[in-house]
């Protein structure tokens, strides 16, 4: 410690007080603050080498994140432009080429409800050809009959969706939050007794557009439910992007008390621009799964004024900036969310995306 004077030891410690007495998320997420304010105190006089830093900035960050493509559902099921069959064939062709090792591909709902993935049947025929063989291709499925020809068209991971909010069940499902959950029941029941997978969705995990701000005891209820049911993975999902690095971890705390951390991933919405730091924020609590979208596609149709998902490019240029692997190529994803913006008559609105496209202009 020579070189300190005693005004800096006093500072360090009241720095380090900041974790005495909280919990490990608490100390996760101020730990890289105290690195950086620590550092300004000469860190060769605390013999803190270049590699002891980054250690202690990394730890409670995971070395891996898988990332849950939901591009071709969740981020095209608003569109007002119909893609062809074709065109989404080529985009979930590109993102598992990509790297991407789960690609959500369509929803086996009623086209009344969602006229753009009326051709789920024909995507799925064409994807489950393509020359990728250990990517994953889950779809949505409302319910018993969805799975049935879900399965039928050769799936092997669906997806059921279920919200903590009471108003937005009605709205986005047409039923209550319990009456969804015994919906679930048979969807379950079945698909373990066909092989395959289910991961649950929970919509609104920190606020409703129609019920405002959503606690997270609630979700923390619903998530435990679908969990117990046998969803490998639960999704949790800030449907309307309000969220803030602070509802973002209450939320969580809740959550992980009833449900595994190794079995949640985020899905984060970006309508106020607060996505990243979000995802940040639960990376830092444990979280290593990740729901994007590549070319911030997206939005609800239940849910006026959410904007799109955080796009995947975006996400992936951030992770491998902090050292986190993705397994994915982030110039081979730009790629394909220019290719899927060229149908729909627009710029991409990924923020990397638009850069790395402008530097190559």
């Amino acid at each position: 410690m020579a070189g300190l004077t005693s005004s800096k030891l006093i500072l360090l410690d009241s720095l380090l007080q900041e974790t005495k007495g909280g919990n490990l998320c608490t100390m996760a997420a101020v730990t890289s603050g105290i690195v950086r304010r620590v550092l300004a105190l000469r860190p060769q006089s605390l013999s803190l080498s270049p590699a002891s830093v980054r250690m202690i900035s990394s730890t409670s960050l995971p070395a891996k994140v898988r990332i849950v493509e939901v591009g071709p559902r969740d981020g095209l099921q608003n569109e007002k432009v119909v893609v062809p069959t074709s065109v989404k064939v080529e985009f979930i062709s590109r993102l598992a080429s990509a790297g991407l090792t789960h690609v959500e591909a369509t929803s086996f709902v009623s086209p009344k409800w969602v006229p753009q993935m009326s051709d789920h049947k024909e995507v799925m025929s064409a994807i489950i050809t393509l020359p990728y063989p250990s990517v994953s291709y889950p779809v949505l499925v409302p319910n018993i009959k969805g799975l049935q020809a879900a399965v039928e068209c050769g799936a092997k991971e669906v997806a059921i969706f279920g919200a903590a909010s009471e108003s937005f069940s009605k709205k986005n499902i047409n039923c209550s939050i319990e009456e969804s959950l015994k919906r679930f029941e048979p969807v379950l029941a079945s698909a373990k007794e066909s092989g395959v997978k289910v991961r649950g969705y929970v919509s609104c995990v920190v606020g409703c557009p129609y019920e405002g701000r959503i606690e997270p005891k609630e979700v923390a209820r619903v998530a435990k439910i679908m969990y117990e049911m046998g969803c490998y993975e639960i999704s949790l999902g800030d449907t309307i992007g309000v969220g803030t690095p602070g509802t973002i971890r209450a939320m969580l705390e809740e959550v992980v008390k009833v449900v595994p951390m190794d079995q949640l991933a985020v899905h984060c919405h970006d309508t106020y621009g607060q996505a990243l730091a979000n995802i940040l924020t639960a990376l830092q609590m444990g979280i290593s799964v990740v729901d994007s979208s590549t070319a911030g596609l997206g939005g609800c149709p239940y849910a006026k004024g959410a904007s799109g998902n955080v796009s995947t490019e975006d996400v992936v240029y951030m992770l491998h900036g902090m050292g986190i692997q993705t397994g994915t190529s982030l110039e081979k994803l730009v790629e394909a969310g220019k290719f899927i913006s060229s149908h729909l008559n627009r710029d991409t609105m990924s923020r990397v995306g638009r850069a790395l496209q402008a530097k190559a202009a």
